[in-house]
């Protein structure tokens, strides 16, 4: 696992150790930057269910502003900070030590680009999304990785589903503000 472009580019990045984490490919993670890269410079991004931590630290490294990456598994915390440390990021981030219902329903922050890379097939996007949807900024976009066969809400709060694209037995649903 590494980033792929940006000031940390070729980086490696490590993963929390077992079967909780499942780490991004780099074709899925260069497709989900790929949708939304004209958006992440100076961004405030959310990368909820974090992990490792790679999908905001490859948003950082594409030049967002500032990240929060949210994890309840003390591991995936310590993994998030080695990490981030490692790609000199760290001063641009913060790591919340919380499982990600709870740190919606507490925060008062507010995110441009949230990404969503959850245990599959727990319900916790049915759950997570009309939480996050209060959280984003105006033109706000939230991405959520998910298996293809997943079938996930049309609308959350004022965002609505606006594409879906497959990679193999991956899913990247997007979601964007509707339009009055």
């Amino acid at each position: 696992m590494r980033v792929i472009t940006g000031s940390a580019r070729g980086r490696k990045l490590e993963a929390p150790q077992g079967l909780e984490t499942r780490p991004t490919s780099d074709m899925v993670k260069e497709a989900m930057f790929s949708i939304i890269q004209f958006e992440v410079e100076e961004a405030m991004v959310l990368d909820l269910f974090a992990g490792s931590g790679q999908l905001g630290i490859e948003a950082l490294s594409r030049g967002a502003k500032f990240a929060v990456f949210v994890d309840a598994s003390r591991e995936a915390q310590e993994v998030i900070r080695a990490n981030l440390q490692s790609t000199g990021l760290a001063q641009k981030s913060r790591v919340a030590a919380m499982d990600a219902l709870g740190f919606l329903k507490s925060t008062g922050d507010r995110f441009s680009i949230a990404l969503l890379d959850p245990p599959y097939q727990k319900g916790l996007l049915d759950e997570a999304l009309p939480l996050l949807a209060g959280k984003m900024e105006e033109g706000g976009v939230i991405l959520c990785e998910s298996e293809k066969n997943e079938i996930l809400p049309q609308k959350a709060g004022a965002f609505a589903l606006y594409k879906e694209y497959r990679y193999g037995k991956k899913k990247i649903t997007v979601y964007r503000k509707e339009e009055a």
